[in-house]
């Protein structure tokens, strides 16, 4: 079964967001607590959701999105920005289903995508995505600020090379 996440899956959703950071090398990355991750879903204006995958009643997998917009087409999108199955449940197609759930709600609410990044080296995952018929964005590379580089930017200290 596929559901909206409920405020009694966190400390699982936690669980796996801990085991997809070990899987992804990125562990000590993981700051965030299950209170903040409590009130990132169930504060009084989410802007983050999740789902997640059911087994035996237990929680197998987890969607985490939120909405994104598109100049171009002047709609909101989902980013799905984790996507987790815990290994010894994966084949059995809770993945793929909660993927199906998330497009799903992409048409039924007139959203123009549902996108999401892999790491370059995760061949499983670029394979299942494939397998789906997503494409690669090859043209794009993400870029990120953090830690001290957000806020040398934010203090307009940031390393300027380019002239706006």
């Amino acid at each position: 079964m596929i559901r909206p996440a409920r405020r009694a899956d966190v400390p699982a959703i936690y669980r796996l967001i801990e085991d997809l950071a070990r899987y992804e090398r990125a562990l000590p990355e993981v700051t965030g607590t299950e209170q903040d991750l409590t009130a990132a879903l169930f504060g009084p204006e989410p802007a983050v959701f999740a789902h997640v995958a059911e087994n035996d009643g237990q929680v197998a997998g987890f969607a985490l999105w939120y909405l994104s917009f598109s100049t171009w087409q002047g709609k909101h999108g989902i980013y799905l920005e984790d996507l987790y199955v815990e290994p010894a449940l994966r084949g059995r197609g809770y993945g793929r289903r909660m993927v199906a759930e998330l497009a799903a709600l992409c048409l039924e609410r007139g959203y123009g995508r549902l996108e999401w990044s892999v790491l370059d080296w995760n061949s499983p995952a670029l394979g299942f995505y494939a397998a789906l018929g997503a494409t690669p964005m090859e043209e794009w590379t993400v870029h990120r600020l953090t830690g001290p580089a957000l806020r040398a930017v934010a203090a307009g200290h940031g390393a300027d090379t380019h002239p706006d």
